[in-house]
């Protein structure tokens, strides 16, 4: 096949995709709006994916990718934009995935984040979670919490990433990044060494093993606002999966410490964005975000402390004045608004009946106290992306 990868890059970024799937005996393959479609391009044979991959990968990268059988890594194109790239084998032969990171960082309020997301970034010290599964835009939030702090802020920002994805210039900040495999070992090593490198602000990439999870709960109880992300799809299911994360014997104390330490649980998914053509019906145009939201209050680090953790829904439910909501009063804030389907809200919940009682029509006109007006929680996803 007679292509450039550049070629097969442009092609992603004119038909407004976020993924590039390349594997022998396909076409390239995009992802539109969350949804894998074929491109009409020829198939692509077993040396066509080795030719490719080979043309951006460095003899140091080939020889990890030998001894390995996998590689992550991120990189640029000129006049195009940054790329993470995901190198694997499959049934003895080359594959790879793409993911298309924008050269610009958007704003907390242009990704469809409650306003008070915002002032999470403005914390002294803690843990900020931004949690969800695999494309759900994780890293991008902690982008724009990161670029918010940047420009707000004198501060030494310390960014520890698999691969660096969004680079950031210094603003009123200063900000250094740290790649896996080129300037650390390990998520683990990179927090131990942090310490003592003077961060008022720390960005890990992702808090994935018990050592990395230990770290950042402490860095955060001494005085540093750590970011991270976690691969759960739920706030009070990220709560148990850090616990769980340890012996039983250490586990009340992990409890004590992320209490007292955990500032916020953000739990996002990307649903797609429907639009109504003149004739009335629908168009699926891009995805936008709905997100569940924790804050640590009083009565949220109580439940942490005494292993409550199938009380903080309920908690959550009822936090609306604390800038808390449930991922299901988000889904039918979107549906109502007509932003998304029906459906598509009922296919990310795991609690359909809440849902379900969310969307009644009596509820249009009759909220509970416990929740904010509606044109409040309008107003918290006014600009949708």
């Amino acid at each position: 096949m007679n292509i450039e990868l550049q070629e097969l890059m442009q092609l992603v970024l004119d038909r407004a995709a976020s993924d590039l799937h390349l594997k022998a005996g396909q076409p390239p393959i995009i992802r539109v709006s969350g949804t894998l479609e074929r491109t009409r391009l020829p198939e692509l044979s077993k040396q066509d994916v080795e030719d490719l991959i080979y043309s951006i990968i460095t003899d140091e990268q080939k020889d990890k990718l030998v001894n390995i059988y996998e590689l992550d890594f991120s990189f640029g194109v000129e006049g195009l934009g940054r790329f993470r790239a995901n190198i694997y084998r499959e049934r003895g032969a080359l594959a790879a995935a793409f993911r298309i990171v924008s050269t610009t960082i958007p704003s907390l309020a242009d990704l469809g984040l409650p306003e008070m997301c915002q002032g999470l970034t403005e914390k002294p010290r803690g843990l900020i979670l931004v949690t969800g599964p695999t494309g759900s835009g994780k890293s991008t939030t902690l982008a724009s919490m990161i670029d918010h702090i940047n420009d707000t802020r004198p501060v030494h920002i310390l960014t520890i990433e698999d691969p660096i994805e969004y680079l950031h210039h210094d603003k009123v900040s200063v900000i250094s990044q740290r790649e896996l495999g080129s300037d650390t070992r390990s998520f683990a090593n990179a927090l131990r060494a942090a310490l003592r490198e003077d961060p008022d602000v720390i960005l890990v990439g992702e808090m994935r093993d018990l050592d990395t999870i230990h770290l950042a709960l402490t860095a955060a109880e001494t005085g540093h606002l750590v970011l991270s992300t976690v691969h759960t799809s739920s706030a009070a299911q990220t709560v148990d999966r850090i616990i769980d994360a340890f012996p039983h014997d250490q586990q009340q104390q992990i409890r004590i410490m992320l209490s007292s330490s955990l500032v916020s649980i953000v739990s996002q998914t990307l649903i797609p964005r429907q639009e109504e053509l003149a004739g009335g019906s629908p168009i699926t145009k891009g995805r936008v975000l709905a997100a569940e939201v924790l804050v640590n209050t009083s009565a949220i680090a109580n439940l942490i402390r005494e292993a409550k953790n199938s009380q903080l829904y309920a908690t959550m439910q009822m936090g609306s004045k604390q800038g808390m909501q449930t991922l299901e009063q988000s889904l039918s804030t979107l549906a109502k608004a007509g932003v998304i389907t029906v459906d598509d809200a009922y296919s990310k919940t795991t609690r359909a009946d809440d849902l379900k009682v969310l969307l009644s029509p009596e509820r249009k006109e009759s909220q509970s106290s416990q929740q904010e007006p509606a044109p409040e929680r309008r107003s918290m996803f006014g600009r949708l992306s």
